[in-house]
C-alpha cells in the first residue's frame, strides 16, 4: 500500500524507523513489527545507516510486509551504481513495496568499513528522476519496461539550517527534488516547533506533505552530542537541562517527544519517529501524544 491516499485524505500520517541489525537473526525485527502494526501508517527501513554494514533494507521491507506493516524502502546512492539502483527498485515493487525514500547516503569513512569505496553514480535528485522514469515505464537509458511500477517517492530535507543562506539552500534543494518527482518529505529531528513553523511557512507553498522527524532523547549527553555533531539538529538548552535533572530519563525522553508531536500537529502533515534502538518505545511516544 502507498502512503499517497492517506496524505490525500488529510490524515496526520505517522511513520517510524526500523534499523536492520548486523546479522541474520530477524527475531527483534519481527517483534518490533508486531508492536508497530496498527500504531503507525508505515515503517521506514534504513539502508546501511551511518555507513554501517547491516542486513539489507529490501529484505527487511519484505519481512515487515509479511507482518502486515507497510514499509518505506530507503535506498541510498552510496553503495550502488545505476544498474543496481534500478534493479533493486523493480525488485521492491514486485515484492509489493510502493513507498520509496531516495537519499544520497553518508560517506563510508563515517561507518564501520571506512576502506569501502563509495559509488555515488547518482545523487538523490537524479535517483528521484530515475524513479519517475520507472513509473512512466522506462529505464534510465530510455528502454521500455515490460510492466511498470507505481512508486510513491519521498526525499529528505533539513529544516534546521542555522543561517538564512543555509535555509534558502535547503528550500532550493527541496524544490529541485519536487521538480524531479518527490511526493513527500521526511525531515531531520525537530526539537524547536517554533523554528520549524517558520520553515513550514516557506515550504507549504510547494504543496508537498512533510513528515517532521522525532528522535526521543535518551540523555542530556545524547542531546549535547547531536548539537555538536549532527548538522541541522538543535536541542534547546531547557530540554537538555530537563533531561539532566530527570530521575527517569527514558520516561522524560518519551514525554518530551510526545509534547513535540502535539505541537507539530497543526504545522505539518505528519511525523516520522526515529527511535534509534528504542523502536519498542515508539508506541509509548504515540500514546502519550494522543495518536
Amino acid at each position: 500500500m502507498s502512503l499517497q491516499p492517506l496524505f490525500e485524505a488529510g490524515k496526520f500520517v505517522v511513520t517510524a524507523e526500523v534499523g536492520p541489525l548486523k546479522g541474520t537473526d530477524t527475531t527483534e525485527i519481527e517483534e518490533v513489527a508486531e508492536l508497530l502494526r496498527g500504531k503507525v501508517d508505515a515503517a521506514n527501513v534504513t539502508d546501511q545507516q551511518s555507513s554501517v554494514m547491516r542486513l539489507g533494507s529490501l529484505v527487511v521491507c519484505h519481512l515487515l510486509k509479511e507482518k502486515g506493516l507497510d514499509p518505506v524502502f530507503q535506498i541510498t546512492c552510496r553503495d550502488r551504481n545505476r544498474l543496481a539502483l534500478q534493479s533493486d527498485l523493480l525488485s521492491a515493487y514486485v515484492l509489493g513495496i510502493e513507498n520509496v525514500l531516495a537519499i544520497t547516503g553518508d560517506l563510508p569513512l563515517l561507518g564501520d568499513h571506512p576502506q569501502a569505496k563509495p559509488v555515488y553514480d547518482l545523487d538523490s535528485v537524479q535517483l528521484l528522476w530515475v524513479i519517475k522514469r520507472l513509473n512512466e515505464g522506462f529505464d534510465m537509458a530510455g528502454n521500455e519496461l515490460k510492466g511498470k511500477p507505481n512508486f510513491f517517492p519521498g526525499a529528505v530535507v533539513n529544516p534546521g539550517a542555522d543561517t538564512q543562506a543555509a535555509l534558502e539552500l535547503q528550500l532550493i534543494k527541496m524544490e529541485k527534488k519536487i521538480e524531479v518527482g518527490a511526493r513527500f518529505f521526511q525531515t531531520q529531528a525537530i526539537y524547536d516547533p517554533d523554528a520549524f513553523a517558520k520553515f513550514m511557512k516557506r515550504a507549504e507553498g510547494f504543496g508537498v506533505p512533510v513528515l517532521a522527524g522525532i528522535i526521543p532523547l535518551k540523555s542530556a549527553g545524547m542531546a549535547r552530542f547531536m548539537n555538536k555533531n549532527v548538522a541541522g539538529v538543535f536541542v534547546p538548552e531547557e530540554l537538555i537541562e530537563k533531561m539532566a535533572a530527570a530521575e527517569d530519563k527514558a520516561q522524560t525522553g518519551i514525554e518530551i517527544a510526545a509534547d513535540t508531536v502535539r505541537q507539530l500537529k497543526d504545522i505539518c502533515q505528519g511525523v516520522h519517529v526515529m527511535a534509534i534502538g528504542w523502536e519498542k518505545k515508539v508506541p509509548a511516544v504515540l500514546d502519550a501524544a494522543g495518536l
